[in-house]
């Protein structure tokens, strides 16, 4: 058996938990998990990150501070994203993880990474699967604060993090329930000016692939594909067609939370958040029908996670 590692993702929405060995330079699953905590809540506003959300944030490491004992982990690595770069008051939270995460391993702390270096490592786990043949990838990496849009092949040639999220997007526009047609327009402008900012950096025309990573993107797949319920397996690299993709957007869009929270795949930490990813979706949709003339969105279920498990290596 190789070395066992565990790589942490902490999001504005979610915190994520992967426990793996490393076997001849490669990820053999241990323990994969998810949790809402939605540590952003209200930062974009504020400026600062509520004490609630610390605190659903600190139960939830210290339950995955937990499972790396018992798993016998031997190297950890967190790296906190958009939430943490804008926070003012992010000293608290990186005091927490850094006492949560020397029980296991003396001197690790939460890293806050520039969204270059979370382009990349997003890149890294999305594309570990796929055929290079497929390349250029155009990778997206839909967050809760912030999108990545990396192109590339075997490595990064362009990226860029864009402060548009699901989370950002919904406290921002998208106020009602469900939205107004002047809110949804109201988002639709931001996402498209944030796009704008990522074309003059990434050569998406390049790309012959979309992939996208996160939750939003994977919810989507699954309601496409109308599955019954979440299913890893079925979702992981699975295609959607555009046609399939922009119907299930604009249902989200408009339908209100209580409907959205009746649907099998639908996690309820996403519930009053995905039709703000569901306008980025559709945006993203648009600019890579017309710039790349891309057809289908592939879904993986392998993203920044992995990247920072294989960056342990």
């Amino acid at each position: 058996m190789g070395v066992r590692v565990a790589a942490v993702d902490c999001g504005t929405n979610s915190i994520r938990l992967l426990i793996a060995d490393a076997v001849d330079g490669r990820l053999v699953d241990v323990h994969r998990e998810m949790r809402i905590v939605r540590l952003g809540e209200g930062v974009d506003a504020t400026g600062r990150f509520a004490p609630e959300a610390l605190e659903r944030t600190r139960a939830a490491l210290a339950d995955y501070v937990e499972l790396m004992r018992s798993h016998g982990v031997s190297t950890v690595r967190m790296v906190a994203t958009s939430a943490a770069r804008d926070a003012a008051n992010r000293d608290e939270f990186f005091a927490m993880t850094a006492g949560l995460l020397g029980t296991v391993a003396p001197g690790a702390v939460a890293e806050v990474i520039t969204g270059t270096a979370e382009a990349a490592l997003s890149f890294r786990g999305a594309v570990g699967e796929l055929d290079s043949a497929a390349g250029p990838f155009v990778v997206v990496d839909l967050g809760g604060g912030s999108t990545e849009v990396v192109v590339g092949t075997d490595a990064v040639q362009a990226s860029y993090s864009a402060d548009i999220g699901c989370v950002r997007i919904t406290e921002r526009c998208l106020a009602s329930d469900p939205p107004t047609a002047a809110e949804i327009a109201d988002a639709r402008a931001v996402v498209r000016a944030a796009l704008d900012e990522v074309l003059r950096v990434v050569p998406v025309q390049r790309a012959r692939t979309w992939v996208g990573v996160a939750g939003t993107m994977t919810t989507l797949a699954a309601l496409a594909h109308r599955l019954p319920a979440y299913d890893s397996a079925r979702i992981h690299l699975s295609r959607v067609p555009f046609d399939d993709l922009l119907a299930v957007c604009d249902e989200l869009i408009a339908m209100p939370r209580a409907r959205r929270a009746e649907l099998g795949p639908m996690h309820e930490g996403r519930v009053d958040v995905i039709g703000g990813g569901a306008i980025i979706v559709q945006e993203l949709a648009r600019v890579l029908g017309e710039r790349a003339g891309i057809e289908e969105l592939v879904v993986s279920e392998h993203d920044i996670l992995d990247g920072i498990a294989l960056s342990l290596l």
